[in-house]
């Protein structure tokens, strides 16, 4: 049998608060198979960020201090996920994590960047969502997972009542 060897990880974030438990479990599974790390956050429209009903950005309570930064701009949004990234980076302790953002629709970008980066295994986590909001926009994970050629590895992320 032929040894399949995992070189280059990347793993996908959001700024849902269990992207610390997805950027943990990956990075030590990449670490495991000697692997190089990408981090990735996807950006979207600037409207995404500004919601009043949510806000991806200042419901992410491990890093405080995006909730402080200005989403008025592609520019500061594209800073506050870069700042993101790096405060990720620096928690996992390894400064050979290399940081990727993408631009666009979250399952797409994601595919397209792994396969830029010649990824052998995307990484991402799975956080339960209301169900019709599932019906509506669908998971970001299943749309990858329906479309991939490259392995994934999925991190249940949900809250257990």
């Amino acid at each position: 049998m032929k040894k399949i060897e995992m070189a280059k990880v990347l793993i996908a974030l959001d700024y849902n608060p269990s992207a610390r438990k997805v950027a943990e479990i990956g990075y030590m599974f990449a670490k495991k198979m000697n692997a190089e790390v990408f981090l990735m956050h996807v950006l979207f429209t600037p409207v995404f960020y500004s919601s009043t009903e949510y806000s991806p950005i200042t419901g992410f309570i491990n890093f405080g201090d995006l909730a402080e930064m200005k989403l008025d701009s592609y520019e500061n949004i594209n800073k506050a996920a870069q700042h993101f990234l790096n405060k990720t980076k620096e928690h996992l302790g390894d400064k050979n994590i290399k940081t990727v953002i993408g631009d666009g629709e979250f399952a797409l970008t994601i595919l397209q960047k792994a396969k830029e980066l010649a990824a052998d295994i995307i990484v991402m986590g799975s956080h339960s969502r209301k169900w019709l909001d599932n019906i509506v926009m669908g998971s970001v994970t299943e749309q990858v997972l329906r479309q991939t050629t490259i392995p994934l590895y999925i991190i249940p992320t949900r809250k257990h009542c």
